[in-house]
């Protein structure tokens, strides 16, 4: 908590045993689509010998260790969606399907164990070659209506080949409709990136996540996607994946007012980059976000804290006022997600 006011991350991952990889590596090896484990009367074992590997205990016990690391870092409520580098948007089809729904499936015990805590989002079995997202409906619609998700996830170019259409296309128009008609909010946030130049740099993603993210956000606020969808609430995660480098009124940037529909995170972990972010951004769609437990394990030399334990770093901002700091930790993650609590 923050000064006796529940602090709220919009920007969270699903915390799984290691035995979940396993179960993907066998998906992926033996080429041939599957049927979640964590259905009812799904197969829980991985092979003969090794007994329940995905099982409730194992779920429960990284559920906790999620739990108590948020704790440690005033984290109270999190929306937890999938793991954007493992959503593998670059797989084939029937496979995309099975891992989908094994990350949902997923997603949702470590909701149940801990409802409290979390608060579940969607993963979907986006495909960029598809004429639009209907495709995506059906386990969209089974992750709120049966699993009971409160937002979903997209990536704005999920085989990471700069193939998917922008977002501001009619691609994407049925995942909005939905979205927009039942009140979910969408978090966008990059995923796989296949860009050759990128191979030398370890953990590459992290570039394709900037790139993606900062694109989505010049195509949301030079269009008219929120002329459409007047009622979407959208959050693009990493603060939008970089700060503007011309002032607000240079026509560089959109100048639509957007201020209802979109939101940035503040999972902008290098102090005077988060500053900028939230003085760009606004505080008013300054949403707070950690990726905690995730990216963000690095020590800060000079608190001996990691940098995801952001609550002691937005809290000494003395550009903020107190309420300023309520609504960042609090106020703003409500309109975005109404079902914080």
């Amino acid at each position: 908590m923050y000064n006796g006011v529940k602090v709220f991350d919009s920007h969270g991952h699903v915390s799984s045993p290691a035995a979940s990889r396993a179960w993907l590596a066998g998906l992926v090896a033996s080429n041939t689509a599957r049927r979640s484990p964590l259905a009812p009367g799904g197969n829980r074992g991985l092979g003969r010998g090794e007994g329940q590997a995905l099982s409730d205990e194992a779920f429960q016990a990284t559920a906790k260790m999620h739990a108590d690391f948020m704790s440690e870092r005033n984290i109270d409520v999190q929306i937890i969606g999938p793991r954007p580098f493992m959503m593998l948007g670059w797989m084939q089809p029937h496979l995309l399907r099975s891992w989908t729904t094994f990350v949902n499936d997923s997603i949702k015990k470590q909701v149940d164990f801990f409802p409290d805590r979390f608060i579940g989002a969607a993963q979907l079995p986006q495909l960029s070659q598809a004429a639009d997202l209907s495709h995506c409906l059906d386990e969209l619609k089974r992750c709120h209506t049966e699993l009971g998700f409160k937002a979903a996830y997209l990536s704005p170019d999920p085989a990471g080949l700069r193939t998917t259409p922008g977002m501001n296309e009619a691609y994407w128009y049925p995942v909005y409709e939905y979205c927009q008609k039942n009140n979910l909010p969408i978090i966008i946030h990059g995923t796989n990136c296949q860009d050759k130049r990128l191979y030398p740099i370890p953990e590459n993603y992290q570039i394709g996540f900037a790139q993606e993210q900062f694109l989505a956000t010049q195509l949301l606020t030079h269009t008219d996607v929120f002329d459409k969808f007047p009622e979407l609430r959208v959050m693009i995660c990493h603060g939008g994946g970089g700060p503007n480098r011309f002032i607000k009124t240079d026509s560089h940037l959109g100048q639509r007012d957007t201020s209802k529909n979109l939101f940035f995170d503040t999972c902008v972990l290098d102090i005077p980059v988060l500053e900028a972010s939230i003085k760009q951004k606004g505080v008013a769609n300054t949403v707070f976000g950690t990726e905690a437990p995730g990216s963000g394990g690095a020590v800060r030399p000079e608190t001996g804290k990691t940098s995801d334990d952001l609550v002691p770093v937005i809290s000494s901002f003395n550009f903020l006022t107190e309420d300023d700091k309520i609504a960042i930790f609090n106020k703003n993650a409500l309109k975005f997600c109404p079902d914080f609590k």
